[in-house]
């Protein structure tokens, strides 16, 4: 059981982010235990995404800069990954064709009109919620940046519960599909969303429950992507992982910034 749990948590950062652990198992055991340590690999990226911000403000610099430089540093820690999945996801749904098609289009290297406006909006969503809290302080920032990251790689510990298929038969969604049982997936998203809260109680008043709440918020988006993306595609893929990660660190960032 050790060994499995350093292989999975190998698989959960050697596949999520670019820092240099090399996996030395892929399969499905070690995929289920990967992907229930993947909430572990975004406090790393939160945490990692949190210091160029904090670390400007302490500067001098304003929180704008101090916000783009948090929302860069995980988009730098996958190689854009999940942004690259977004947009593709985004093209293949927007295509209106059917599920062969629009998996077609989604493998295409260029990203389609959908995609980029996607993107845009996306990316100046986040940016503009971060330097919202970072005006606030650098604690409120930093808050974010974890708290985001935490919740869009739980967003895939969901999606790769038992009972979510593949849409195709080779990639990532389909290493990770279906490997997660219910249980198991249902624990380490209360873990998760308690860790979230108690990052939020470190900054007083309603921090813990608003941290919370922006979290399921996110992952309530997460799932209602993810249920369109089985419907339209037949299943998962490793850019409807990436759509769904970036779709609910989005909005666990909007429901911070409403609070």
């Amino acid at each position: 059981m050790t060994s499995l749990n350093s292989h999975g948590l190998r698989f959960a950062f050697g596949t999520l982010t670019v820092l240099p652990v090399r996996v030395t198992r892929w399969d499905r055991d070690t995929a289920r235990t990967g992907m229930l340590c993947a909430p572990l690999a975004g406090l790393v990226v939160g945490v990692l995404a949190a210091l160029p911000g904090c670390l400007l403000l302490l500067c001098g610099a304003g929180p704008l800069l101090a916000a783009v430089a948090s929302a860069a540093l995980p988009a730098a820690l996958t190689r854009g990954l999940h942004l690259d999945g977004l947009a593709d996801t985004a093209d293949g749904l927007g295509s209106g064709r059917p599920a062969d098609d629009a998996l077609r289009i989604m493998k295409q290297s260029d990203i389609g009109p959908f995609g980029v406006i996607t993107l845009l909006f996306v990316l100046l969503a986040q940016v503009a919620v971060l330097q919202q809290l970072y005006a606030r302080g650098w604690a409120e920032g930093a808050a974010a940046a974890v708290v985001a990251a935490v919740t869009a790689r739980l967003a895939l510990t969901l999606a790769s519960r038992r009972g979510v298929p593949a849409a195709r038969p080779e990639g990532l969604g389909a290493a990770v599909a279906g490997t997660v049982p219910p249980g198991s997936a249902a624990l380490c998203a209360l873990a998760a969303v308690a860790a979230c809260a108690g990052a939020g109680a470190l900054l007083g008043g309603s921090g813990a429950p608003r941290h919370a709440l922006a979290a399921l918020a996110g992952l309530v988006a997460a799932q209602v992507l993810l249920r369109h993306c089985v419907r339209r595609f037949g299943g998962v893929t490793g850019d409807v992982f990436g759509a769904l990660a970036e779709t609910a660190a989005t909005v666990t960032l909007m429901g911070l910034a409403l609070g």
